[in-house]
């Protein structure tokens, strides 16, 4: 039969106050009384509760994590380091799936509570709002991966999506490009808003102006659309700029039904280096997001907060990282 914090107590001749009182570090326990419980719990074989542990310290000992979905790589990539941190610290990851049609108050209520958690990374633009305004009223340490509101007036790790769009901007302008297309993500989006404002920097300073600049999904029909649209209209780039590998996928598809070929007639260029885009032929020219240093900082800056060593906001701005590939080229003459 499995010992009891009683049968301790009993073995040891002090009360279950005391017992507890080991179990939980305090310092308050004479030495003698701490050598008699431990040598009854090593005799009883005694598995303290880490439950009745937690809720003694006041500690859950968990991190919980908000994402919109299981799917995208970069997401993943950023949560698997966040568990990987979290483990380093003793501390167990709790992770909350938020879909575009979930009841945002439902899920933040059963996640938001000091019982259940110690702090949250939050790495989901669904939401984002609500979910500031109910840690804030709840006081529960918080830091947002991968920012969308904007200034930021909250913890945030953030990447440097201006730079990533004006840095392949650049590379394209470089090699001779003049012709330019762009197929930016949502506009409600500030990661794809800023792509879109870095490209267009980059063409302001060589007074290039751009040939067509459209908005869609991050998937791979918005790109095969748009390049259906330019073709058939006979309007299209010589290198076009996409919001993200998806559809840069969907525009490789829509020239090479057209027996059009990437580089030689058009160069394109992705976002967030999937791990196809190293795969599949033309390699992808494209832009990695940081996704192990998003992680690693996200976890420092929330155990600051939950520390006390940040007394205001921070905001960690990471440069994303241009990988120039097989589908860009000189443009043809």
């Amino acid at each position: 039969m499995k010992a009891s914090i009683y049968d301790v107590a009993k073995k040891s001749g002090v009360s279950v106050v005391t017992v507890s009182r080991v179990i939980n570090n305090a310092s308050t326990v004479r030495q003698s009384s701490r050598d008699k419980v431990m040598k009854a719990i090593k005799e009883l074989n005694y598995q303290p509760s880490s439950a009745a542990q937690s809720l003694a310290r006041g500690k859950t000992n968990v991190i919980g994590l908000l994402i919109p979905d299981l799917t995208d790589p970069f997401i993943m990539e950023v949560v698997d380091t966040v568990d990987r941190e979290l483990e380093k610290r003793g501390y167990f990851l709790a992770l909350s799936v938020i879909g575009e049609n979930d009841d945002s108050s439902v899920r933040s209520n059963f996640l938001f509570q000091h019982d259940r958690v110690d702090g949250i990374l939050i790495l989901t633009p669904i939401f984002e709002e609500d979910y500031v305004s109910s840690l804030k009223n709840k006081n529960i340490p918080f830091v947002i991966m991968d920012n969308q509101l904007f200034p930021f007036t909250v913890s945030s790790i953030v990447v440097d999506n201006f730079k990533g769009g004006y840095d392949v901007t650049r590379h394209l302008l470089e090699l001779g490009h003049l012709k330019f297309g762009c197929i930016g993500g949502p506009e409600d989006l500030l990661s794809a808003e800023h792509r879109v404002d870095g490209f267009n920097a980059a063409l302001r300073e060589v007074g290039v102006e751009a040939l067509s600049v459209k908005r869609g999904d991050f998937d791979i029909t918005a790109g095969y659309d748009v390049t259906k649209k330019w073709i058939d209209e006979k309007v299209l780039p010589t290198a076009v700029i996409c919001g993200d590998d998806h559809i840069a996928f969907g525009v490789i598809d829509a020239l090479r039904e057209c027996n059009l070929k990437v580089p030689e007639d058009v160069s394109v260029v992705g976002y967030d280096d999937h791990p196809f885009a190293s795969k599949l032929h033309p390699h992808l020219t494209t832009v990695k997001q940081p996704a192990v240093e998003i992680g690693k900082h996200g976890v420092e800056a929330l155990f600051n907060a939950m520390n006390g060593k940040e007394k205001q906001h921070v905001v960690v701005k990471l440069p994303p990282e241009l990988i120039v590939r097989h589908t860009t080229s000189v443009p043809q003459k």
